[in-house]
C-alpha cells in the first residue's frame, strides 16, 4: 500500500514525502523520469505528483496521468499538469501568491472529507489553472485562484493548487490521510 511521490524539482517535494512518513503512510520518492514500467513494478497504491518550477521540467508526469490506473493527487504543478493533460488551460496567475489564504470548499468529496466548508492554506504559485478540463468538477476556490482544487468525475484523480504538506496549511495532513483512504478503498 505504498504511495509514490513524484519529484518535480519543487522546493516542497521532500516535505510531501516526510509528511507521509510522519503519518505512517508507506511512501517512496521517485524522479519524474521514472518509466511507466518501473512504476508498475513498484505496485503502488497511489501516486502524488509534487510541485515544481515549470511544466517544461515535468518529465513523464503526463504519461503517468494518461496510463496509470491508480489514484493520483497532483499538488501545485502536479495539479496543473493534470489539467493540461486533460485539455484544461493553464497560465500565469492573476496574483502571484506566497501567503496563507482562505480556501472555500465547494464540494467536500473524498479528499476534503471532514474539512469543509473552509480552511486556511498555504499558496505558493506563479501559474494556475484558467479553465477546468472537461470531465472534471471544481472542489475548491479562493479569492486569488478560481481553481484551487478539482476531481475527475469518474476516476480517482485529484488536483490541488495549494500546499497541504507545509505547517501553514491547517489540517493539511488530513488531505493526505483522505487520499490514502481512497487508495486503500480501491485496493480492497
Amino acid at each position: 500500500m505504498k504511495i509514490l511521490v513524484v519529484n518535480n524539482h519543487g522546493q516542497y517535494n521532500h516535505r510531501i514525502y516526510r509528511t507521509l512518513h510522519y503519518l505512517k503512510i508507506p511512501a517512496e520518492m521517485i524522479p519524474n523520469t521514472t518509466t511507466l514500467d518501473e512504476i508498475k513494478e513498484k505496485e503502488a497504491a497511489g501516486i502524488v505528483l509534487g510541485g515544481g518550477p515549470s511544466i517544461e521540467r515535468a518529465g513523464n508526469c503526463a504519461e503517468y496521468i494518461k496510463n496509470l490506473d491508480i489514484p493520483i493527487l497532483g499538488i501545485c504543478l502536479g495539479h496543473q499538469i493534470i489539467a493540461q493533460t486533460y485539455g484544461g488551460e493553464i497560465g500565469a496567475a492573476g496574483v502571484e501568491s506566497y501567503a496563507k489564504i482562505k480556501l472555500d470548499i465547494i464540494d467536500e468529496n473524498e479528499i476534503f472529507k471532514g474539512l469543509g466548508p473552509e480552511m486556511e492554506v498555504w499558496a505558493s504559485h506563479k501559474d494556475e489553472i484558467k479553465t477546468v478540463p472537461k470531465g472534471f468538477k471544481l472542489l475548491a476556490s479562493s479569492s486569488i485562484c478560481s481553481v484551487e482544487a478539482m476531481k475527475h468525475e469518474t476516476k480517482p484523480i485529484y488536483g490541488i493548487q495549494f500546499h497541504p504538506e507545509v505547517h501553514h496549511t491547517e489540517n493539511g495532513e488530513k488531505i493526505f490521510e483522505n487520499f490514502y483512504g481512497v487508495c486503500k478503498d480501491l485496493h480492497k
